[in-house]
């Protein structure tokens, strides 16, 4: 089979490289994204391997670039991107790209340091000119003969020893101290300086309407102007050492009139002339911005893939010349001559005269799976591995998945309208794929939407389709052939009966709806959940039975593959044995009795004679004998039927035993004979050890060299595997019922909408019905779409995956592989510096 239903065949192959062309060489591989090398020195610590300062000085580099990068986001840059990936530069090149960071760097820098030290200044500058206007109003009462207020301010701030010893020394002067500090510690502020002075100064304070810019961060912040008066060295150290401890800051604010008028006019022509520098050093700071930010995108690129390149080549072995380097390294089968071709390149480039070797080299490895995917089929594939990655050459679930999982979303889902908005939104996102996917976002929601936007498309149009088997739209139905039922009732029987039924006998036509389900269920009475339960009920079991029949069938593929005799014929013909003779065999009676039983016929095939499946089964497998039929009906089926359940489920019995022991016994009969023929020869029993599984498949590739399993070990692994399997059978058969009561639900929800929500604004009238209808739409189109389309599509997606990862796969996929991760530069440019360190 291709590798479309399998993954690649792999083969670990040695490289032998010069020196001076394996940084070469490795840049084409990494173009190439096919080769997944490994870790020739785990012992060796990271810090001691060749090129570590390389190494180094990339990440250095980086540094520098993400400090730009910073700089740029800060002052909204857009950052130029043509989606272009340059070539990784030569070595030679490291020195010049680490000038040009290392200049941009420092540039922007000293550009900083000095915006910020001229923000400083600005901030002093206006602190001082605020305080210089709010303090005036002060001074401007004092001048202007508001003595009795100051002479009683400055009697509060005298004690009565200072009175008293002062009398004969004239007026009391007062000092003063002016300053900002943030709103938000002003309280806390007043109440230590009342506190610590004993209520013996004067607080005066004034907001400055505006906020200032923090030079340190840039963030906006309130200030308050305040000036406090007190009397007395003593309480001036007080007073400025409180202003130290709240990080307010002084300014000095003269006394006289003339002073304070003569500095708010130096302030402000100084404020003038440091805009004036500000804005040039701003333009200067944004050119140099500007100038980076066109090559910034592709620098990342360049140093990323520098430092891809020597972490890979610290991978590699020197060999005792110092001249060589040695690598062993995973790589598709099929692609070793364009891996080739890409190695004679790379010697190309370097100016090498000695041509790169490749070796391919036998090994009991178990190589890495490798599935190839494109944009369509990826989406798929994450779904199977994030159950489990596939074993080596194991089937791969992902090509039937494509089908099968949009399907049974569908079976769930069904609504012809619901559909439609999924597909939708789904081509929608396929249509605008590359305008979305440059979009690149943190936001993990609409990436997982993005990456399985071909699921979201093809679970809508499934769904559309079912909707339309159906026959369901919005809870409503779509008549467009005509109904087969004809009605033999006047129009107010009808209306004034409600508990009136038609004949099937009497009132159908007898040809069934040209396509899908019949419209006038839709306006059935009681019968119609009746009705839908029997329908949906029996197509669950019978999906879900041709699905699990088909996981077993997909187990003969591994097997005949992987050439294990043992498991092709102990193994998988018991367990397809007991899928068929006991649920296949259930599926065939629902298609009988829809095929034989009808209303139109005589007994003993009318619809009254029509036995249960669900009776039936339950009697065949305890071994039962029927209850008498109703008069003139029979009570099988078919003629031999008894015969034919009691033989089908003694043979399923029959299997159980042989999937049981079977496999241990033989097993340990091949390991007997081993032993006993061919002990001398050392590894002669590989085969008989495996039970006659050859790992590595006809690749010629081989799988682990394990050491050989207890028997004890194989029985109790074989017994379980069975007892799985057997009561497995029961309980998935019975889990694709889910199917029909997700349905149901689904079906039962959008009717409910519509009658409760919708139909109240379509029964208004006039203008004002108008209006309320717009409203109500509005209302159960945000239901429809919160609700049944994303709330039930994603509990049907989850239902449709447990389906697939149980139910399916566990009859054959074991998921017990390792991916196989290449030295790729878009992935690691993809992922950022992370995939490079990992």
């Amino acid at each position: 089979m291709g590798s479309l239903f399998r993954s690649e065949e792999m083969a670990l192959c040695q490289l032998f490289l010069q020196s001076e062309a394996a940084y070469a060489c490795v840049s084409e591989l990494g173009e190439l994204g096919l080769v997944q090398f490994r870790d020739l020195n785990p012992d060796v610590n990271a810090f001691q391997r060749k090129f570590v300062n390389e190494v180094r000085r990339c990440d250095e580099m980086e540094r520098k670039l993400r400090y730009l990068e910073k700089e740029i986001k800060k002052d909204g840059i857009p950052m130029l991107d043509t989606g272009e990936s340059p070539e990784a530069p030569q070595p030679r090149e490291m020195i010049d790209l680490e000038a040009t960071f290392e200049k941009l760097e420092n540039e922007l820098r000293e550009v900083n340091q000095n915006a910020e030290a001229l923000k400083r200044n600005f901030l002093e500058l206006t602190e001082l000119k605020h305080i210089l206007r709010k303090t005036q109003v002060f001074f401007d009462e004092q001048e202007g003969g508001v003595n009795q207020t100051t002479e009683s301010m400055t009697r509060a701030l005298i004690t009565d020893e200072a009175r008293t010893a002062g009398a004969s020394m004239g007026p009391v002067q007062l000092g003063f101290v002016a300053g900002v500090i943030l709103r938000e510690r002003l309280p806390a502020f007043e109440r230590m300086l009342w506190r610590a002075c004993r209520g013996n100064v004067f607080l005066r304070q004034a907001m400055i309407e505006t906020p200032l810019e923090d030079p340190t961060n840039g963030d906006q912040v309130h200030k308050s102007v305040f000036i406090i008066f007190f009397q007395g060295d003593q309480l001036k150290t007080r007073v400025k050492k409180i202003c130290e401890g709240f990080r307010a800051t002084l300014y000095p604010c003269p006394e006289a009139p003339a002073d304070r008028r003569e500095m708010a006019m130096g302030v402000m022509t100084r404020i003038e002339d440091l805009n004036t520098v500000l804005g040039q050093t701003q333009d200067h700071r944004h050119r140099v911005l500007v100038a980076a930010a066109k090559n910034l995108k592709n620098w990342f690129v360049k140093v990323r893939k520098i430092k891809a390149i020597y972490h890979t080549l610290n991978l590699f072995n020197l060999d005792v010349t110092q001249k060589c380097l040695i690598a062993e390294c995973w790589v598709p089968l099929l692609d070793i001559e364009t891996i080739q071709l890409a190695l004679r390149r790379g010697t190309e480039r370097s100016g090498s005269s000695v041509p790169p070797i490749l070796n391919r080299m036998q090994t009991f490895e178990n190589p890495p799976t490798y599935n190839r995917t494109n944009k369509f089929t990826k989406a798929f594939q994450a779904l199977i591995d994030a159950y489990g990655v596939a074993s080596y050459r194991e089937m791969n679930p992902a090509p039937y998945t494509i089908i099968t999982f949009p399907f049974l979303f569908a079976v769930m889902f069904g609504d012809l309208g619901h559909g439609a908005i999924m597909a939708l939104f789904g081509l929608w996102m396929i249509r605008k794929e590359k305008g979305l996917a440059a979009q690149k976002t943190d936001n993990e929601i609409w990436n997982i939407f993005f990456g399985g936007r071909y699921i979201i498309f093809l679970m809508g149009v499934f769904s559309m389709y079912t909707g339309m088997i159906y026959n369901d739209i919005f809870s409503k139905s779509l008549n467009i052939f005509g109904s087969h039922w004809q009605m033999s009732y006047n129009k107010s029987t009808v209306m004034e009966n409600k508990y009136l039924q038609l004949s099937p006998k009497e009132d159908y036509e007898g040809s069934p709806y040209p396509f899908g389900m019949d419209p006038i269920w839709q306006v059935a009475g009681s019968n119609k959940i009746i009705f839908h339960n029997a329908y949906k009920m029996k197509i669950s079991i019978i999906f879900g039975v041709i699905h699990m029949v088909f996981g077993v069938v997909m187990s003969w593929h591994n097997h005949t593959y992987f050439r294990n005799r043992i498991s092709l014929i102990y193994e998988f013909i018991p367990q397809l044995m007991f899928l068929l003779l006991l649920f296949f065999y259930m599926v065939l009676l629902m298609f009988i009795k829809w095929i034989k039983f009808a209303a139109t016929n005589e007994k003993p095939y009318s619809e009254a004679c029509a036995p249960s499946i669900l009776i039936t089964f339950i009697d065949m497998v305890l071994f039962n004998t029927p209850k008498p039929a109703p008069s003139g009906c029979g009570v099988y089926m078919f003629w031999g039927q008894h015969f034919v359940q009691v033989l089908f489920v003694l043979l399923a019995l029959g299997c159980i035993p042989i999937m049981l022991f079977a496999k241990p016994m033989l097993i340990m009969q091949a390991r007997k004979l081993a032993n006993e023929e061919v002990q001398p020869i050392a590894g002669a029993s590989s085969d008989a050890e495996t039970g006659g599984v050859s790992n590595g498949g006809p690749h010629g590739g081989g799988g682990p060299h394990e050491e050989e399993e207890e028997m004890s070990e194989i029985f109790i692994h074989q017994s379980i595997h069975t007892i799985e399997y057997v009561l497995g059978s029961v309980s998935h058969t019975a889990s694709y019922l889910r199917l029909w009561a997700l349905s149901l639900a689904h079906a039962q929800l959008a009717e409910v909408l519509w009658t409760m929500v919708l139909s109240i604004g379509l029964k208004q009238e006039g203008w004002f019905g108008g209006v309320i209808l717009t409203c109500v739409f509005g209302f159960w189109a945000i239901l429809t779409v919160g609700i049944l389309v994303l709330m039930e599509g994603l509990s049907a997606f989850l239902h449709t995956l447990r389906l697939h990862w149980v139910e399916f796969q566990s009859k054959f996929y074991k998921g017990q592989g390792y991916a196989f991760q290449p030295f790729s530069f878009d992935a690691i440019i993809e992922n950022g510096s992370a995939a490079v360190e990992e």
